[in-house]
C-alpha cells in the first residue's frame, strides 16, 4: 500500500485546494478507507467531461482502496443550488429529478467502481425532517455566515431577490456529511462554501470534520469558457468514439495537461513526466494529444474503439477521406414553389445542427460541405438534386450521408 504522502502526492494532483491538507495527510497516515463523499443534483440528465472531473478525482480515491459515498441530491434539487448564480432557479418537478437521476448513475458508473461505491439518495433524510429537526439543524447557522456567500453577498447588496429556501441549500448539503459522516468531501471551486458548511455543522456536532477538496471547472474545446452544453464546447461521456477523440484532438495545447490531470486515466507519474517533457520541448504536442484522446475513449469504450476512432480522425484530417459507415438520414427532398429544398432545415432534422438557425450560421462561415464541395454563405435554399444520395458534412467532424 502507497504511504499517506505517496497518496497525498496523486490526491493533490489536479486539485485546487485542499482544506486542510495536513488534515487529510493525517487522516491518510491512519492506515483504514476514508469515506469519500461528492454529493450531484440531478438537475440535467446528461453529463460530460467536465461533470466527470470529481468522478475521476473519486476514482483515484477507490483505486488508492479508499470508500466512496456518491449521493444522489433528489432532496436537494427540490431546491437548486444557487452556487454562482445570480437569480433563483426553477424548481424541477420530482418525475424529472427521478428521471434526471437515473441517467446520470448509469454514466456515472462508467468511471467509478461499483463495488466500491456507496449510492444514496438525500431525500432519505432530508424528507423525514420535522419541523423541531429543521430548527435545530438551521440554528447552527447564522444569516450573516450564509451572507458570506458571494453569490448571496452580490445578488443581496445589488438588491436582486433570495428567495428563502434558498438559505437553506448549503445547510441541506452540510447536513449530508454528517448523515454520513463524511471524511472527505469533493466539489468544485464554486462548491467551497457547502464544503466548509459541511465541515462547520461537523464541528458544531462533536464529529470528526470533513476534508474539502475542490476541484478546477475544465474548459471546453474552445480553450475559453467552461465546458457546457449551451456554449456547444463540450466533450460528451456518450459522444461517439470517433466524435470524442476529434473532439479532444481540437482543444488547445496548453490544455493538455489539465485534461490529463482532470479527464484521462493516465497515473500521476506519468502525467508528470509528460508535463516535464512538454516543457523541455523533448516530447511532441501532437503525439501527446494522441495518446490523450487514446486514452480518454478507451475509458469510456474500451482500446479497439480508441484505435478505430483515431484511425477514422487520420481518414479526414491527414488523408481526406470520407470516413467508412457514416450515418445515413433519409431527407425529404419534395422542392418547394421555387424549386429548392431548405438546407437548414435537413442539417438540424438530420442531427448536425441544434437548429436551423445554428445551421445557417455554419452555412454562413463555410462550415457546411456537399459531396465535399463547401456551400456558399447565405445558401439556405438549394437544388434538391444536388443532395441525392449526397454527403453532407458540418464542421470537420460531423458526416451524413442523405438517402
Amino acid at each position: 500500500m502507497l504511504s499517506a504522502e505517496e497518496q497525498l502526492h496523486i490526491i493533490s494532483s489536479g486539485a485546487a485546494q485542499i482544506v486542510p491538507e495536513a488534515a487529510l495527510l493525517e487522516k491518510l497516515k491512519r492506515g483504514i478507507p476514508l469515506n469519500i463523499k461528492l454529493g450531484v443534483d440531478p438537475t440535467a440528465p446528461d453529463i460530460h467531461l467536465g461533470h466527470a472531473v470529481p468522478l475521476r478525482k473519486l476514482r483515484q480515491f477507490q483505486d488508492l482502496g479508499h470508500e466512496v459515498t456518491l449521493i444522489i441530491g433528489d432532496g436537494t434539487a427540490l431546491i437548486g443550488d444557487p452556487s454562482g448564480r445570480n437569480s433563483t432557479r426553477p424548481q424541477l418537478t420530482p418525475e424529472q429529478i427521478k428521471a434526471n437521476a437515473q441517467t446520470y448513475v448509469d454514466q456515472a458508473f462508467k468511471v467509478l467502481d461499483p463495488k466500491k461505491t456507496t449510492l444514496r439518495y438525500n431525500s432519505e433524510w432530508l424528507m423525514e425532517l420535522d419541523m423541531e429537526g429543521l430548527l435545530k439543524l438551521t440554528a447552527n447557522f447564522t444569516v450573516a455566515r450564509i451572507l458570506e456567500r458571494d453569490d448571496f453577498h452580490n445578488r443581496y447588496t445589488s438588491g436582486q431577490s433570495i428567495s428563502l429556501h434558498e438559505f437553506l441549500y448549503p445547510v441541506m448539503q452540510a447536513y449530508d456529511s454528517v448523515v454520513i459522516k463524511a471524511d472527505v468531501e469533493l466539489g468544485g471551486t464554486d462548491q467551497l462554501f457547502n464544503l466548509l458548511a459541511g465541515r462547520e455543522l461537523m464541528e458544531k456536532m462533536g464529529m470528526e470534520p470533513q476534508v474539502c477538496l475542490t476541484l478546477p471547472l475544465l474548459e471546453g474545446t474552445d480553450g475559453e469558457k467552461k465546458m457546457s452544453k449551451s456554449y456547444g464546447n463540450y466533450i460528451g461521456l456518450t459522444d461517439e468514439p470517433a466524435d470524442m477523440f476529434g473532439k479532444v484532438m481540437s482543444i488547445p495545447d496548453e490544455l493538455m495537461v489539465k485534461y490529463y490531470r482532470l479527464a484521462s486515466t493516465a497515473d500521476v507519474t506519468e502525467i508528470d513526466e509528460i508535463e516535464a517533457g512538454l516543457a523541455a520541448d523533448s516530447l511532441h504536442p501532437n503525439k501527446v494529444k494522441r495518446a490523450l484522446a487514446r486514452n480518454i475513449v478507451a475509458a469510456y469504450y474500451d482500446e479497439v474503439a480508441a484505435n478505430q476512432a483515431e484511425a477514422a480522425f487520420d481518414k479526414v484530417f491527414k488523408q481526406h477521406e470520407i470516413p467508412e459507415d457514416i450515418p445515413t438520414f433519409e431527407a425529404d427532398l419534395t422542392p418547394n414553389e421555387e424549386g429548392t429544398v431548405y438546407l437548414a432545415k435537413i442539417i438540424n432534422d438530420a442531427g448536425l445542427a441544434q437548429s436551423a438557425g445554428e445551421a445557417r450560421r455554419l452555412i454562413d462561415g463555410g462550415g457546411v460541405k456537399i459531396n465535399g464541395e463547401a456551400v456558399a454563405a447565405k445558401s439556405y435554399n438549394v437544388d434538391p438534386a444536388l443532395l441525392h444520395d449526397a454527403v453532407v458534412q458540418v464542421g470537420k467532424r460531423k458526416f451524413v450521408k442523405l438517402v
